[in-house]
């Protein structure tokens, strides 16, 4: 494969676009030309098969009422098996037009107002919303960093609140967004057994499942039986090849009644067909966004040195949780002694950028911020330097 045949260093220019990372600075309370590393998409194009497929579809030049057919899960089931050596069965697959979407539908089918639902934090923050919003009870399993910088679970205090609190539902995120832990089938093994004996439903949102430095994604319900009947998959194509805002994602529900249960709720929701064009660009990302994808690894992996090396000979004192997955970079400021309000002033004024701050993703995330690497390096490169800048005039 020609590893330069993909130009990742070609800058996009996004504005104008109703971009949400860079046309809504002011309307959040931001300068209009700060430089935004914050929401969770990429600054490249979708790969060309995903593009041409789009024209083809639009070309067309009518966009009624859709519906997948067989084609359409052939190529998911092909990506599962061949990435992540999972034989994925065509009735499991309910689509949804997000995975925080498909959260919220769980809330609802599986619990009641007032019941407790467990999550990690720091943890992406709309599981917090949904839980919230669905007036359900959070109770967090912190997880804990480690002195070798690793984040790890506390199985003991998990199990602890799931009795204590009488939880019937849980929020796995794996790979974890912000801390980037790719959860090995040990540990995933050792939750899993939790699971089983209290009767826990599991949600698991592996919607990171393809962005993956150490190690391999273990998809939580193929481990065995048990937990299969019991988990939820949260899938998409989103992250992979950047589509989030075609809105598609593919849940897969291996367990008769739990999908019962998470189908009727969608229905009540008033929910019934996908995007058109969302369905076209699963498919034809799925069936030929391969060697895309592949050329993107190697190319984060660059930006991810890049910060390494940065931060070791610029910035000692900002400390990286070394990623085993994901695009986003979890960065420990505590170092620098800064207030929640003295650290965005530093970053926002000082620095020019718009991050997404630690605190948003629960307590234990105070003094991190939470970066998104996959732009052009040039992007990072101008963003550190400004860090650098801001740093210095404390």
């Amino acid at each position: 494969m020609n590893k330069n045949r993909i130009d990742f260093d070609q800058s996009v220019d996004r504005r104008n676009t109703n971009c949400l990372k860079y046309d809504f600075a002011e309307h959040r309370g931001k300068p209009k030309d700060i430089l935004p590393l914050w929401v969770a998409d990429m600054d490249f194009k979708a790969p060309e098969p995903v593009l041409e497929a789009l024209t083809h579809r639009v070309e067309h030049g009518i966009f009624g009422y859709s519906e997948a057919l067989e084609d359409y899960f052939e190529a998911i089931k092909d990506w599962m098996e061949k990435k992540h050596g999972w034989a994925v069965e065509r009735r499991w697959l309910v689509k949804t037009p997000g995975v925080v979407f498909a959260l919220a539908m769980a809330v609802k089918a599986f619990t009641e107002p007032g019941d407790a639902v467990m999550i990690q934090q720091p943890v992406y923050y709309p599981f917090s919303e949904v839980i919230e919003d669905n007036d359900r009870k959070i109770v967090d399993n912190t997880l804990v960093l480690s002195e070798d910088g690793v984040y790890r679970m506390d199985l003991l205090d998990f199990e602890k609140k799931v009795v204590e609190n009488h939880v019937k539902l849980f929020f796995l995120c794996n790979p974890h967004n912000p801390v980037g832990r790719v959860y090995t089938k040990e540990e995933l093994e050792k939750l899993g057994e939790i699971c089983v004996r209290h009767n826990l439903i599991v949600v698991s949102d592996e919607i990171h499942q393809d962005f993956v430095y150490q190690g391999r994604h273990q998809v939580f319900a193929s481990l065995n039986d048990e937990l299969k009947k019991r988990t939820i998959t949260c899938t998409a194509p989103s992250k992979t090849f950047n589509i989030a805002g075609l809105q598609v994602s593919n849940i897969f529900i291996p367990s008769g009644q739990l999908r019962a249960g998470f189908k009727k709720q969608v229905a009540a929701s008033g929910y019934s067909q996908l995007n058109t064009l969302g369905l076209t660009a699963c498919e034809a990302a799925y069936r030929h966004g391969d060697a895309w994808h592949e050329e993107l690894m190697e190319y984060l992996k660059g930006n991810l040195s890049f910060v390494r090396e940065y931060l070791k000979e610029n910035l000692p004192q900002i400390k990286l949780v070394e990623p085993e997955g994901t695009y986003l970079i979890w960065l420990d400021f505590r170092q620098l002694g800064l207030t929640e309000e003295e650290r965005e002033d530093l970053i926002v004024k000082k620095a020019g950028l718009w991050l997404d701050s630690g605190a948003i993703f629960g307590p234990a995330g105070e003094g991190f911020e939470r970066i998104n690497i996959a732009c052009p390096k040039a992007t990072l490169a101008l963003a550190f330097d400004q860090l650098k800048q801001g740093i210095s005039t404390l």
